[in-house]
This record gives structure tokens, C-alpha cells and sequence, in this order.
């Protein structure tokens, strides 16, 4: 299985892991050009060749409009992409790994605004606008979305409420839209990820001084395995977290794989130890691996509340979760909702099957299951991008196209269904 490995030894931030990224596709220059074609207006990416504590890496900067960051003094790689689009005003953060994180507002207090801002609604008609898959407009936002719940349980809003600066939304969507991209062209069959230092003490921002973790980073990383130290300072973004979060299927040690590539994303402030994050891209060998079943009978759930609950389970990054008609006592007719998830995630998934739903009691089977390898390629088309998912291991080689990309592109130019899958050649 195509393994990639995020060792966050110095926590994590959406700049840092898409320097990492850039470095295992082999020419970071090359996709960093490629990443300013996406349609992000007024946005362009900027990577250099930094240096922390002796180790080369790649260290990526976000301008927007005139508003030009300094990646390091070191020489950069040579690439200034894309076009300017000027901004009136800057956001100024004082955090330790991007310029801003988008942090937000609640709207709805007393006095006048003078800087724009974006609600989650507007960051997603920005994300659908881009020349990128549907399967990266999804990740990217629910990676967002992850971010925005986060912000408004820190803040005590509803998410309709949350607003973002404009430059720091613009900021931390290229991040993300960024980190997505290079997941579908890197086409891990898993993501794994270490620990996550989060660092410690405290950090000034625009609302005031927060401790470390900040709120809503700490938020997101519920159910991760963290650690603070000796080191002083916000090593763990909000961005970062949410990466982390919806990529990685389990925390933990490295497996055993052969190595392919490795690739480090710096930081942009200077610790005693190398700041940055660590990616490993290697073939692990065939496996079996164990999943937890999670199941209860529902017979008093509206098809709303039900389908509300599937929903969730899935956001929070479940492997699978289905529904089967099922006879209850009384012959009322009733609902088995079935989760299923990693083992180390068995309580958090518990949990939110409890509050989700009007069960009394969960019930958790471990099993041992065979896995394919996957892996997501693109296939170009009349009507544009298709994805493509092949599965591999145990003698067994197949390939199938995403019927959401299908659809939409059926739709968007009045075909039959059948028309595209034609034009792609493979699978049903």
C-alpha cells in the first residue's frame, strides 16, 4: 500500500505540510506553478530552499494582492507565480508558522467594520469556483468547515456567525486547496500521522492573548494523541489540526515500508529544534488490519434525524457508516446503524453515536478485515477531469471512475451518464 508517513515532532501548519507535499512530488517548483493555475484570484504561491538547523527543506509562502511575505533569507527556488490583485488591508497575527490563520469574528457586536470578511458560505463558493476536482473541493471543504465549528465552539457563535478576515481566509483556503491537491496527485493508499507537538506557553493574536494549544486548535485535535515541551510557542495551527484531522486515519508510530521519498516543509520561525513537518511516501506490504464495529437500533428517529447522524459520523472521519431496515419488538419497523472506524477511535465515535441518536447503548465488535491498496488518479475527458480509484493487493487489479465526477460532468453538458463512462474506458 502506498503509505505516507507526517511525522509533527514540531506540530503542524497548512504552509509547512504543503512545503513537505511540494518536496515528494520531486519538483517543487513545478507544482508550485501548477498550484498558481488552480483559479485562487489574487493569490500566488511563493517556495524558497530554507535551511533550519542544518536540514534543507522547502518553505512555502501565500501573497495575496501586494501583500508579499518573506520566506526566509535564504535563496529562493526562482518562482514568483502568478498575478496581483491588491488588497486594502492585512491581517497581522503574531504566530509562529503562517502569516494568518484566518481566525475569525463573530458578527452581530457593536461597531463598525472596515475590512472585509468571509462567512463559511462565501469560502465555499471560492473553493467551487476553482479549476481543481470534485474530490479536492470536497476535502477542502471539510477541512474549512472542520475549522469554522472549531472557531465558533472557541467562541460560543454559530457557525453562521463565524466570519473570517479576508486576506486570512484567502490565506488558509490556498493552504488547504493546496495540501489537497497534492494528496490527490500523491494518491496515498493511507495517511498516518505521529503525535502532534503542540507546544507550549502562549500566543498573541488579534483577540488578545491565548494559551497554547489555542481553543480551537485544541478543539479540532480532540481524540489525537498531543504532547507540550520545553519549546514556547504555538507549534499547532487551527489549519494544521484540521489537516491533520481529515487525512490521517490513525496516530502513531511509523509502519514498516519501503521508502520512496521524504519531504520537509519549514516553518518560518527559528527553534532550537528543526521546524518543520516530515514526510515519508513508501510501499507498505499487503495487509490485514482491524476495524471496530459500532451499531444500535433505532426505532423512534425521524429518516432526518437518522440521515443528520450518518452525516456527522462520516464529517468526523468515520470509515463507513450505513443504515438496514430491521423489525423491531412490538413489529415496529426500525433502523441498524452500523459505524465503522478505527479501534483507537472506538470511544469518540461511541460518544457521538450517543448524542446523535436516541439509543440507550452501543455496541462495539473488533474485526480483522483484508484491505486493498487504493489510489485516486485523474483521467482527462471530453468533459473534463474524471477521478479514478484503482485497487491493488491479493492478486487483485481494478479500476473504478468516481460517479460523482461522472454526474456532475453528465450534467454540466447534457450527456447520458453512460456517454462519460465511455469516454473514460474502464470499470462500471
Amino acid at each position: 500500500m502506498r503509505t505516507l508517513y507526517l511525522e509533527c515532532g514540531m506540530g503542524a501548519s497548512g504552509d509547512m505540510l504543503l512545503g513537505a507535499l511540494l518536496e515528494l512530488t520531486g519538483d517543487p517548483d513545478r507544482y508550485a506553478d501548477a498550484l498558481c493555475g488552480i483559479g485562487l484570484e489574487g493569490v500566488r504561491y511563493q517556495a524558497a530552499a530554507v535551511e533550519r538547523c542544518g536540514i534543507r527543506g522547502t518553505g512555502v509562502s501565500v501573497i495575496i494582492g501586494e501583500d508579499t511575505e518573506e520566506i526566509s533569507e535564504d535563496v529562493p527556488h526562482g518562482h514568483h507565480h502568478g498575478h496581483s490583485h491588491g488588497h486594502d488591508h492585512t491581517h497581522g497575527h503574531d504566530h509562529h508558522h503562517a502569516r494568518s490563520h484566518g481566525h475569525p469574528h463573530e458578527h452581530g457586536h457593536e461597531g463598525d467594520h472596515t475590512h472585509a470578511h468571509a462567512g463559511l458560505a462565501d469560502i465555499g463558493e471560492v473553493i467551487d469556483s476553482l479549476r481543481v476536482s470534485s474530490r479536492v473541493k470536497a476535502d477542502a471543504k471539510a477541512v474549512y468547515e472542520r475549522i469554522a465549528q472549531a472557531e465558533s465552539h472557541a467562541h460560543g457563535r454559530p457557525v453562521e456567525l463565524i466570519h473570517f478576515h479576508e486576506v486570512g481566509a484567502l490565506d488558509a483556503v490556498a493552504d488547504i486547496v493546496g495540501v489537497c491537491w497534492l494528496m490527490e496527485l500523491l494518491a496515498p493508499g493511507e495517511v498516518i500521522a505521529s503525535p502532534v507537538h503542540v507546544g507550549s506557553g502562549q500566543v498573541r493574536c488579534a483577540h488578545g492573548i491565548l494559551p497554547v494549544p489555542a481553543p480551537a486548535t485544541a478543539h479540532i485535535l480532540q481524540g489525537v494523541p498531543i504532547y507540550g515541551g520545553e519549546i514556547r510557542g504555538e507549534l499547532c495551527t487551527p489549519t494544521g489540526a484540521a489537516l491533520l484531522r481529515h487525512f490521517a486515519g490513525r496516530f502513531g508510530p511509523m509502519p514498516p515500508m519501503e521508502l520512496r521519498g521524504t519531504g520537509y516543509g519549514m516553518g518560518k520561525k527559528e527553534f532550537a529544534a528543526a521546524n518543520c513537518v516530515r514526510a515519508f511516501l513508501g510501499e507498505a506490504p499487503d495487509r490485514d488490519d482491524m476495524v471496530t464495529e459500532l451499531c444500535c437500533n433505532l426505532d423512534d428517529m425521524t429518516p432526518e434525524g437518522i440521515g443528520f447522524a450518518v452525516q456527522t459520523l462520516l464529517a468526523e472521519g468515520a470509515l463507513d457508516v450505513f443504515t438496514t431496515p430491521a423489525q423491531m419488538k412490538k413489529d415496529r419497523p426500525g433502523t441498524l446503524l452500523t459505524c465503522l472506524c478505527r479501534p483507537g477511535e472506538a470511544a469518540r465515535f461511541a460518544r457521538l453515536l450517543l448524542l446523535n441518536t436516541t439509543t440507550n447503548g452501543v455496541r462495539q465488535t473488533d474485526s480483522r478485515r483484508y484491505v486493498l491498496d487504493t489510489a485516486v488518479s485523474t483521467v482527462e475527458t471530453p468533459y473534463g477531469p474524471i477521478a479514478v480509484k484503482r485497487a491493488t493487493g491479493y492478486g487483485v487489479d481494478r479500476c473504478k471512475p468516481e460517479y460523482d465526477d461522472m454526474a456532475k460532468a453528465a450534467r454540466e453538458h447534457g450527456v447520458p451518464l453512460e456517454t462519460v463512462r465511455q469516454q473514460i474506458g474502464i470499470g462500471n
